[in-house]
């Protein structure tokens, strides 16, 4: 799609996009990882839901923070990746976005942006506990780290053309204790 498409008018267009470029890896990485044994009793039944859906959500969640990382070098590329109709909903341009405005309209924006990302992560979640347990935990380090990219966008007060967006090592090392338990208890 990146060969004849630049601009994307509105979320739909984005998430097949998405869903082709990363949900797609997801669902891939599913069947290469495993999913646990189906429970046999009635109170092993405790997920609902299709693990493969979750798993092309995570593949999705990361796609949108990757877009919402690299604003400022798509826009650099002449390539806007934020849907042309919820830039007006928020009265942004194209013109702002190729000078790299940053003001109300674009933080507000870039919150509701960084609001679907999050459900997207919400999601996915949910499917990590049945994969299989030897999965469990790199999936959990990789959700929970790709997730804290868009906490750091927020701490760059949503600066997205001058400023990187990046996960310190630091707080890599933190996450990894963290992901590790949630690999063994959810």
């Amino acid at each position: 799609m990146d060969l004849y498409r630049s601009r994307y008018q509105t979320f739909d267009e984005l998430n097949l996009y998405c869903y082709r470029v990363a949900g797609t890896v997801g669902l891939m990485s599913t069947a290469v990882m495993g999913v646990d044994s189906p429970p046999t009793t009635p109170w092993e039944c405790t997920q609902t839901g299709d693990p493969q859906e979750e798993a092309i959500a995570l593949g999705i969640a990361n796609q949108l923070t990757n877009i919402l990382r690299d604003v400022g070098e798509d826009a650099r590329r002449g390539r806007i990746y934020i849907p042309l109709e919820e830039l007006a909903l928020f009265g942004y341009t194209e013109a702002d976005l190729m000078k790299g405005v940053v003001d109300d309209r674009w933080r507000e924006l870039m919150r509701f942006q960084i609001g679907r990302a999050r459900k997207f992560f919400a999601t996915a979640e949910s499917g990590i506990g049945r994969l299989s347990p030897d999965a469990r935990f790199p999936v959990w380090a990789a959700l929970m780290l790709y997730r804290q990219i868009l906490d750091a966008i927020e701490r760059n007060d949503y600066d997205v053309f001058t400023k990187r967006a990046y996960v310190s090592g630091v707080r890599k090392m933190l996450c990894l204790p963290i992901a590790r338990l949630r690999a063994e208890v959810l």
